[in-house]
């Protein structure tokens, strides 16, 4: 049994699927406060040190505390979840015909500190969209994507947005799985 830290939908059905028990507790942490301290680090630092944070806040002594985060970083300029339908707008056509990189890490605490880490990227090439396309896939998917950094989940009609991926796919979905589920087996958590 771990903790997530996170009330990701998708982190838990990766989770669930994998066979891994765990309890979903989101880490009380501001996540802007802390990427705002760690102005001009790079996007993997910073998916990093949220993941952390998050594994250290929801901290649980008893127990393994899986935090993670994603970041998405289009030509340098990093963009949050939006905040309404207007800005999930304003980033899709922002992402239009470009590449995005997907930044997605992990932490591990145990007993209040981090005993694992790891941080991986993919790249994901935006198809040019149509504002008919934007309208009508918002249209679908809002407010569902309010909770998605890159205002997209791969897994559904977000999917539509992409021409070509490099990467691997749990990455994509917001957590690197299969390093995760290396650790807690090195960790006797899972079985070897």
């Amino acid at each position: 049994m771990i903790v997530l830290a996170s009330r990701s939908a998708s982190r838990a059905a990766m989770l669930a699927a994998a066979g891994v028990a765990f309890e979903a507790r989101p880490a009380p942490i501001d996540e802007r406060a802390l990427e705002a301290a760690m102005d001009g680090a790079a996007p993997g630092q910073v998916a990093l040190a949220l993941a952390e944070a998050k594994a250290l806040a929801a901290g649980d002594p008893a127990v393994p505390v899986l935090g993670s985060d994603s970041l998405v970083v289009v030509d340098g300029a990093r963009f949050d979840k939006p905040a309404d339908r207007d800005r999930a707008a304003e980033h899709l056509r922002a992402f239009s015909g470009r590449t995005m990189e997907l930044h997605s890490a992990a932490a591990i605490a145990r007993g209040g500190t981090i005993a694992w880490r790891h941080a991986a990227v993919a790249r994901l090439q935006v198809r040019r969209l149509s504002q008919r396309f934007i309208e009508s896939y918002l249209d679908a998917e809002w407010p569902a994507v309010s909770h998605c950094v890159g205002a997209f989940r791969i897994e559904g009609p977000g999917v539509q947005l992409f021409e070509a991926i490099e990467g691997d796919h749990f990455t994509v979905l917001g957590m690197p799985l299969l390093p995760v589920l290396g650790a807690l087996r090195d960790m006797d958590v899972l079985p070897a």
